[in-house]
This record gives C-alpha cells, structure tokens and sequence, in this order.
C-alpha cells in the first residue's frame, strides 16, 4: 500500500509520513516509445509505423503494433521486477499515441488506455512510476528517440509545437493527478536547446500549466544537452522558485560503450574518470542543495552471435565492473536512478527477447545486417564500415576548418559522429524502413500475432549478470 504521494524535501524524497523514498529501478524504453536498438527496426517508430501501414494494410499494421504493445510488459514483467525488489519504473512515451500531426489538440484515448494498463501493473506489486514524455512534436533533441526524421531539434524553434507539448501535459496531469502510485512526471526527455534559455522558458511554463492542475506530483526536469548541463540555469528564476523538483541527469560513462575503444579494468585513473564525469553532471545541483535523480545510465553488452562466446563474455565481465562502480557512487550519494533499459532484443535490457522466438528467428538475417552496418547510433560497432566513412569524414575536415566545426550540441555529438549520425543513423537508415517492413509481406494474422508475442516475459531471457549487479545496489538501509 502507498503511504500517500511522494513529495520533495531539500535534497530527499520522501513519503506523506515524512520517511526517505530512494526511488530505484529501471527505464520502460522501446514500448509505448519504440526505439531502433531495442526492437530491431531501422530508423525511426513513425517511418516504420507508415511503411507497415502500406505493405500489409492498416488493419494488419494495427493489429502487429497492438499487440506489441499488449505483450511487452504484462503482469508477470511487474511481478519480476518487483521480486527483484525495485520500487519505480520510468516510463517513456511518445507524443502521437496521445495525439495526431494531422489533427493536433485533439485526445487519442487509446494513449491512456495502453499507459494506465502499466500504471496499474505495477501499483498491485507495489512499483511506483514515473511517466516521461521521451518524444515531443518537432524532436527535443536531434537522435531517432525523438522520432523525427532529421537531426534537428525543431521544438525549439516552434512556439506551436511547445505549445501541444503543454496541452498533454495538462491533459497527463488532470489524469493522474492524486494517483498515489505516479511518483511524478519527467516532462521532457533530454532537451538540447541551442539557445541554452528557451529550455527555462518552456519549464516555466511546464512548471504553471502542471501546478495549476496538479499541484502534488514531482517534477523530474532534465538538464540541457542530452540532460547533462544545468550550468546555464540560473538559479534565481529557476531552482528557487519552483517547488516539488527533482533534477535529473543521464550519467551515461563512454567506458561502456564501444566507442571508447578502452576496456574497463577498474584502475585507479578510470575510477577517478568516471566519479569526475558523474561529479561534473550533478555540480549545480550538489553547490545548492538540490534534490538529483538519474534517469538514465548503464552500459551496452557483448553478444555471442555477433561478437563471438568468448569475447562477448569479456566485454560483459567489463562492463558488469563499470556499472558497479558507477552504482557504488550513487550508494554513497544516495541518489535515486533509473538504469536504461528494462527490455529489449538482446543489447542492454535487464529481460531480452529469446533467439529462438518468432521475431528473432524471423529478422535473424536482418538484425545482422544492421549490426554489420552500423544503423543503429547507440552503442555501435563501426569496425566493419569503418574504411568507408573514414575517407567521406576526412573529406569534410579538409574543407571545413576546425573553429567551424562545433555545431550544437557540441561536444556530446563530435564532429566524426555528427556525420556519421546524419549519413548512416538517418540516410541509410531510412533506406533499410521498407525491407523491414517487407518480411511481413504473406504472414497470416496469427503468424504476426506470435511475432508480437515474442516480447512476452515468458518468452525473455533475463540477463543474470547485469541483474545481479543491479540487485546488490536496489535498497539503501537507513
């Protein structure tokens, strides 16, 4: 049973009785927000959406995504989750369940109808959630999780499309408000405003369209940039005027990734680099006695049919190592986190979808290409396409030089994965839409149907490892 809405107090969250709330889970990415590493397509949630509408029919198209949905986190995923003894899950949604480009401002109840489903899944086990609006009209930042199909965040040069953005957040807080199982709402997934001031503007206005609504949910609000910096809030007009605020970071470390070309051996100067990257996230926040979430972190994982047994278990072992350091400084900060990802196909996710499942068997063939591709922008493996982007990136830095080469949002994005962001992630990403959709062409509905079904938890591997990690981590005793 809740003891009541959770509320902020200094740098604690804490329940009605006035005990410490140390909110510990994961993220529910890839379901009601589809993403591309997580459920196996290229390129972005709408592209494929379009291309299946138009190479099986509406009804069949429907009909695969409803039932995605249905499955992909039931009452056995809550059960799980909550023997494992985490108490919050946040939530990623996507603007266009709640409402059409098309016909903007006008409620898709179905939105609720999916949203509440998980909202009470995890209430009957005791699991608080957070809900985060992971896609706004026009993309908050430039990455295939804002589901637009370029790399520039329009949101922030469209008052109209911040507007809507506030319209269902009104209509979000009207529906959950005195829900005592909400922990709160994270209202926009990793902005990255230009301008650096129209984030605070639009939080403001968050901040009065929700409070005149809902007057007792938390806000979790993301820093700028990827949620990584708060240095250019200023705390006068911000922090000290809005109340009930958690502030939250993304402390992702690139020792787990691929990219960083490095192993984690747990040495003293990599320790020391990954408390400094996390100590340069929460600065603002810590030099004024603010409440710090972390919304999202974690490492990426080896997989044996790509990496081969032996080394996938060498990754692995690594990255197991980086995240428990990482965890073993949110121990002694007593934050509260949300690790990315709950479920997905075999990449990151605390569940996967087995191998030998109907989706997996099904695009066996294509998840390689892709994985040999490099179509996929979180925690790629270039090595295979390498030599060709090497000479187009080279060509580029002859011809621009270097004070020009810092464009926004600089230095998340470098100037090497800019490029390749916008040619292989969206451009050749787009190509790979319709083959994706093309291996439903002849299925019967129930053969679509057990494709959808894949996702069940009784048909997920759990990854123990990563898990066992987390587990040691969940519960801080006062």
């Amino acid at each position: 049973m809740s003891n009541g809405i959770l509320r902020v107090d200094g740098t604690k969250i804490v329940d009605a009785s006035g005990n410490e709330v140390i909110l510990r889970g994961a993220g529910l990415g890839g379901w009601m927000n589809m993403e591309n590493f997580i459920s196996g397509f290229p390129g972005r949630e709408y592209q494929i959406r379009d291309a299946l509408a138009k190479t099986i029919g509406p009804e069949k198209s429907q009909l695969f995504f409803d039932k995605f949905l249905e499955a992909f986190f039931t009452d056995a995923d809550a059960k799980f989750y909550a023997e494992l003894g985490f108490n919050c899950i946040r939530i990623a949604i996507n603007y266009r369940h709640f409402e059409d480009d098309m016909n903007p401002r006008v409620l898709k109840p179905e939105g609720f109808k999916w949203l509440d489903r998980v909202v009470n899944f995890c209430a009957a086990h005791n699991i608080y959630t957070i809900i985060d609006l992971h896609t706004v009209p026009g993309g908050q930042n430039g990455d295939w999780h804002s589901d637009v199909g370029h790399h520039i965040a329009e949101f922030w040069t469209h008052k109209d499309f911040q507007d809507r953005a506030l319209w269902l957040w009104s209509h979000l807080a009207e529906h959950y408000k005195g829900n005592p199982w909400i922990a709160g709402y994270n209202p926009l997934n990793e902005p990255c405003d230009p301008t650096h001031s129209r984030l605070q503007d639009w939080y403001h206005r968050l901040y009065s369209t929700v409070r005149a609504i809902d007057p007792d949910h938390i806000l979790f609000l993301d820093g700028n940039t990827f949620a990584s910096d708060f240095s250019h809030f200023d705390l006068e007009t911000t922090a000290k005027v809005w109340k009930n605020t958690v502030y939250s970071v993304h402390d992702y470390n690139l020792l787990g990734f691929p990219q960083s070309g490095e192993s984690y051996t747990a040495s003293e100067s990599q320790k020391i680099r990954v408390r400094k990257s996390y100590e340069k996230k929460v600065k603002w926040m810590k030099d004024n006695g603010l409440c710090i979430w972390n919304g999202e972190f974690g490492p990426v994982y080896g997989r044996e049919q790509y990496d081969g047994v032996e080394k996938a278990q060498q990754i692995n072992k690594e990255r197991y190592a980086l995240l428990d350091e990482q965890l073993n400084i949110y121990d002694e900060e007593r934050i509260s986190w949300s690790i990315w990802l709950y479920k997905d196909i075999g990449f990151q996710g605390m569940t996967y979808v087995a191998p030998d499942t109907p989706y997996m068997t099904h695009f066996k063939d294509f998840l390689a290409k892709k994985f040999k591709l490099a179509i996929d922008a979180w925690g790629c493996d270039e090595t295979h396409v390498r030599q060709f982007y090497e000479p187009f990136t080279k060509f580029i830095a002859d011809n621009v030089e270097p004070k020009y080469r810092e464009l926004y949002p600089f230095p998340v994005w470098k100037f090497e994965n800019r490029i390749e962001r916008i040619a292989r992630n969206i451009l050749l990403a787009e190509y790979m839409v319709q083959e994706w959709a093309d291996h439903f062409k002849g299925l019967s509905e129930e053969e679509i149907i057990k494709l959808a079904e894949s996702f069940k938890f009784e048909n997920c591997r759990q990854r123990e490892g990563l898990n066992e990690v987390l587990v040691r981590h969940k519960d801080l005793r006062q």
